[in-house]
């Protein structure tokens, strides 16, 4: 007796291998995709999120719950109703911040000191007296700043302590972003502080990263992502100040790859094999020498 389709058991047609081939990728790609969570599991891991980073985008939160920006922000809303959270522009605050001092600016300033303060002095030196520049937040970028005297006319920063550091100052010009506060890296961020750096134009800018690869470069929170964007492309050189820690990381967010960027400035600790490999991309890796300290 014919099957249903005309065909005798046993005589159906062999699947095409490129089908099979098909059919196991989508397999794969559905086997990684998790199931999907509970509205209480979601708020559980924002929430857990929060704490640690403080701040966040709801499209940071979407990416790290799985989810899209709409749910991400029905879950922040319930949250704030539960007072835990409280909802800013475009993202949410934490209430209850963890005491970690993981992301405390002062307390990652005294990480690498000689190493900062090396390349601290290598980025100053590429920047001609008399230029305007563009300063990311971060403790290596800091260190920039310590360097510059009073060579350059104009700052342009979202760092609070890069511009209390100018603050004092009668020779400098300091434009500070507009933003949010997010007190554990002593920065600005949001919608606000893209903005001012999208109406500026400096002759440097000089910003920082959490990760190196061969492929470019990676930062841990989007929103800094969105700024450090806006700051490259007002700029006419971007410098990259990337301590030797950053060199074969790779962060949550990437940032950009290589064709934006003039110049990545390291220390001696930085591996060769990466240091070659950036410079045979075209890249001018300054690599500055740790002065040796005296034992106390």
């Amino acid at each position: 007796m014919a099957s249903a389709g005309g065909l005798r058991p046993g005589n159906e047609p062999e699947t095409p291998k490129s089908v099979k081939v098909a059919v196991a990728s989508y397999r794969k790609i559905y086997q990684k995709i998790p199931a999907t969570m509970s509205p209480e599991e979601r708020q559980a891991k924002i929430e857990a999120y929060l704490q640690k980073v403080e701040f966040a985008s709801l499209e940071e939160l979407a990416h790290h719950v799985g989810a899209s920006v709409s749910t991400v922000r029905r879950d922040v809303a319930g949250l704030e109703g539960g007072k835990r959270v409280r909802r800013t522009h475009g993202g949410a605050r934490s209430l209850q911040p963890a005491k970690s001092d993981e992301f405390v600016f002062n307390v990652r300033d005294t990480h690498q000191v000689a190493e900062k303060d090396a390349i601290g002095q290598a980025c100053a030196a590429l920047i001609e007296p008399g230029q305007n520049v563009i300063i990311d937040s971060g403790t290596t970028c800091f260190h920039v700043a310590q360097q510059l005297g009073d060579k350059v006319a104009q700052i342009i920063t979202n760092s609070l302590p890069v511009a209390n550091h100018f603050s004092g100052s009668t020779r400098h010009e300091v434009h500070l972003s507009g933003g949010v506060i997010y007190p554990r890296l002593g920065t600005l961020v949001g919608p606000h502080a893209v903005e001012t750096f999208a109406r500026m134009h400096a002759d440097v800018a000089v910003l920082s990263g959490s990760g190196v690869s061969p492929d470019g470069i990676y930062n841990s929170h989007a929103l800094i992502v969105e700024i450090q964007r806006a700051m490259m492309r007002g700029a006419a050189k971007v410098i990259f100040c990337l301590d030797h820690g950053k060199f074969g990381r790779r962060s949550t967010f990437f940032l950009c790859d290589f064709t934006g960027v003039d110049v990545i400035v390291t220390d001696a600790g930085a591996p060769p094999e990466l240091v070659a490999e950036l410079r045979a991309k075209g890249l001018e890796v300054i690599v500055a020498p740790t002065a040796t300290r005296a034992p106390g």
